[in-house]
C-alpha cells in the first residue's frame, strides 16, 4: 500500500535519527549567530552584566538577543574608554581645589597679620615715643634754672621744664610725674637742657638749689613786676658787680630787645626769673634777661602785635606797656584781661587811663599808696593828667600779662576798683563804679 511504502522511505532517515540525540534538532531562528560572549567579556564585567540583565527564564527571541548584545558592547566600550579617560581630569581638579584652599589660607593669614599690625603699630610708635622723652639721649645741654612757684602741679611744672627744653614733652612729664610718685618743693633748681624726663623727674625730689648762692653759685633772682632800678639794686649786690655801671648800661641802648621800638632803655624788656650768673659781666647778664623777654614774646606772639592791631591798635612795644599795667593791677589770672578790656576801651575812646600804679612809679615807688596830691605830680607817667599809655613799662611782666594785653575781653568796662574785700568789681558807667566802692570800699583805704 502506498501508505507503507511512504512509511518505509521515511523510515530510513528516521532510524538515523532515532540514533541520534535532541541536539540534532534544529536550533532556533538566530541561534547559530550568537557569538561566545564569555570569551569576549572581561572576567571582572561578565559576571556583574549577566546578574544585572536578570534574563527571564526560557529562551530568548532573536530581536531581544539582538538588543542585548548591542547593548552589551556599547556599555563596555563607553566604560572602558570614560573611566581611563575622566580620572586624570579628576586628580586635575582636586588639585587645583586644594591649592586655591592653601591660596585663600594665606590671604586670610596676611589679612590677620595686616589687622593686627595696624592695631598694634600705633601703641609702640607712642610707647618708642614715651620712652625716647623719658631717657632723652644726646647727654646734658646747656646750664638752666628752672623756678617751680607755690602751689604748681604737675601740668604747671611740665609747662615751665617744656619751655626751657629742659624736656621735650610736659605731658609725658605730668604722666610720669603722677605714676613714679614725683614730688617737688618751691623754689629755683639747678638743671639742664635736654636731661630727658626720668632725669628731672629725679631733680625735682631733691632740695631746691635756691640757696645755690651758699654751694659756690651766683644768682640772680628777679621775680615779676620789678623796675629797672630794682634788677640794678640786685645786680649790684652780687660780687664783683655795681648798681650804678648796671643801670647805666641798661639806660643806654646798648643792649636792645628786638621788641622796644624807639625805647632808649630796656625798662620792661627783661624776663623774671631765677639765673646762674657766675662769672658773667654786666654785659652778659643783661644780654641774657633781655633775650630770654624776646623768647617769651616770640612764644606768645608779641611779633604779630602789629599785624592784629584791629583789635587793640597798639604796637608790639605799646603792648608791653599795657602788659605793664596790667601786671600792675590785675589781682589774679581771671582778672588781667578784664583790666586789659578797660585801659584798651579808655584808649579807644580817648579817655584818661588814670591808673595808680603809674602815679607809685613816677614818685620812685608805693608805698604808701597814691594821695590827690599825686595825681597832681608833672609827669609822663601820670596817667590821670596825661592821656594814653606811659612811655615806657612800668614794671616787668609775665606771660599771663602779655596774652591778656594782647587779647583783652571783649567786654565794655571802663572802671574797676578793687574791694577791701579782695575782689575787682567792674562797671560801665561812672554811677556804677560809684556804687560799687560804695558797697566794697578801696583796697588799702
Amino acid at each position: 500500500m502506498t501508505s507503507t511504502g511512504g512509511l518505509g522511505g521515511d523510515g530510513a532517515d528516521g532510524a538515523d535519527g532515532r540514533g541520534g540525540s535532541d541536539d540534532s534538532w534544529p536550533a532556533p531562528p538566530g541561534a547559530l549567530d550568537e557569538p561566545d560572549i564569555s570569551a569576549a567579556l572581561p572576567p571582572s564585567a561578565s559576571t556583574p552584566r549577566s546578574r544585572r540583565r536578570n534574563a527571564p527564564v526560557g529562551a530568548p527571541s532573536g530581536e531581544a538577543d539582538e538588543a542585548f548584545r548591542e547593548e552589551f558592547w556599547a556599555g563596555s566600550r563607553s566604560g572602558a574608554g570614560a573611566g581611563a579617560e575622566d580620572v586624570v581630569p579628576d586628580r586635575r581638579a582636586r588639585g587645583e581645589a586644594r591649592r586655591d584652599e592653601q591660596r585663600r589660607r594665606r590671604r586670610r593669614r596676611w589679612m590677620v597679620l595686616g589687622v593686627l599690625a595696624l592695631l598694634v603699630l600705633p601703641f609702640l610708635v607712642v610707647g618708642a615715643w614715651f620712652v625716647w622723652e623719658l631717657y632723652e639721649p644726646g647727654g646734658d645741654g646747656a646750664p638752666v634754672n628752672v623756678t617751680v612757684q607755690q602751689g604748681w602741679g604737675g601740668k604747671e611744672i611740665g609747662d615751665e621744664l617744656a619751655s626751657k627744653d629742659v624736656i621735650g614733652s610736659s605731658l609725658v612729664f605730668q604722666v610720669w610725674y603722677r605714676v613714679s610718685g614725683g614730688s617737688s618743693q618751691a623754689g629755683t633748681y639747678a638743671l639742664h637742657e635736654h636731661m630727658g624726663v626720668k632725669a628731672a623727674v629725679d631733680a625735682l625730689d631733691q632740695k631746691p638749689s635756691s640757696a645755690a648762692a651758699s654751694a659756690g653759685h651766683t644768682v640772680l633772682a628777679l621775680p615779676p613786676g620789678l623796675r629797672l632800678e630794682q634788677i640794678a639794686d640786685r645786680v649790684g649786690a652780687l660780687p664783683g658787680h655795681d648798681r650804678a655801671a648796671f643801670l647805666a648800661l641798661a639806660q643806654s641802648g646798648q643792649i636792645r630787645s628786638k621788641y622796644q621800638g624807639d625805647q632808649t632803655s630796656v625798662e620792661g624788656f627783661t624776663w623774671p626769673d631765677t639765673y646762674f650768673v657766675e662769672g658773667m659781666t654786666d654785659q652778659q647778664i643783661l644780654q641774657t634777661i633781655v633775650s630770654e623777654f624776646d623768647k617769651h614774646g616770640d612764644a606768645v606772639g608779641l611779633g604779630t602785635a602789629s599785624s592784629t592791631g584791629a583789635a587793640t591798635g597798639l604796637t608790639p612795644q605799646q603792648t608791653v606797656v599795657a602788659a605793664s599795667l596790667v601786671q600792675a593791677e590785675a589781682g589774679t589770672a581771671a582778672d588781667a584781661p578784664k583790666v586789659a578790656a578797660v585801659i584798651s576801651n579808655r584808649l579807644k575812646q580817648g579817655m584818661p587811663l588814670q591808673i595808680d600804679a603809674t602815679l607809685c612809679y613816677a614818685k620812685g615807688g608805693c608805698p604808701p599808696v597814691p594821695t590827690n596830691a599825686d595825681k597832681q605830680l608833672d609827669s609822663p607817667y601820670n596817667t590821670y593828667k596825661v592821656n594814653g599809655l606811659p612811655p615806657t613799662p612800668i614794671m616787668t611782666v609775665t606771660e599771663q600779662s602779655l596774652k591778656a594785653a594782647l587779647a583783652p575781653a571783649n567786654v565794655p568796662y571802663l572802671f574797676y576798683v578793687t574791694g577791701k574785700d579782695g575782689v575787682t568789681y567792674y562797671a560801665t558807667t561812672l554811677a556804677e563804679h560809684e556804687a560799687n566802692i560804695k558797697a566794697h570800699g578801696v583796697s588799702g583805704e
